[in-house]
């Protein structure tokens, strides 16, 4: 009796386990999918998918030192690559994703074949009812650290007066 009492008690322990699992590899699908047709969206120019994917106080940080945008300003920068049908397109390679402990709260990164070649994308995503939004994006190009120094030469010229701007 004691072995069959040890056994329902495991069985349950690894049962509940296995479910909370297979609940974060299912949320962890639905934020892969998510960012996927959100880079698909950018890649056909549908812009209500994009931007409906974003939370209403979402921020972009672009590449460019200069961008931080909200989302009303990204939206504003972005319609008219939208409105040529002219987008980005995007792709992810590699992604990671995280959570908190509530479940409702997500962060990842990515790495993404686009046309500035390798860039990473990370993000903060939210859960509101049973959607994903991303709450925040940043989007950086990659540099091998073995040309590290060119790009700071090509860099210096175009970003010392924004820096003393900042300053």
């Amino acid at each position: 009796m004691k072995n069959s009492s040890l056994f329902l008690a495991v069985f349950f322990l690894f049962s509940s386990f296995s479910t909370e699992c297979n609940k974060r590899l299912s949320e962890s699908e639905k934020i892969h999918q998510m960012l996927d047709a959100w880079h698909k969206a950018a890649a056909q120019a549908d812009y209500q998918a994009y931007f409906g994917s974003l939370t209403e106080d979402a921020i972009f940080i672009g590449t460019d030192a200069t961008e931080n945008w909200s989302k009303p300003a990204f939206q504003a920068y972005a319609k008219p690559y939208f409105d040529q049908g002219k987008a980005w397109d995007f792709k992810a390679i590699i992604r990671n994703i995280y959570f908190d402990k509530t479940g409702k709260i997500a962060w990842f990164d990515e790495l993404l074949d686009t046309q500035m070649k390798i860039c990473r994308g990370s993000g903060v995503l939210l859960k509101t009812g049973k959607t994903w939004k991303i709450k925040h994006y940043v989007l950086s190009m990659t540099v091998p650290n073995d040309n590290t120094s060119e790009v700071v030469k090509i860099k210096t010229p175009l970003e010392e007066d924004l820096l003393k701007k900042l300053k």
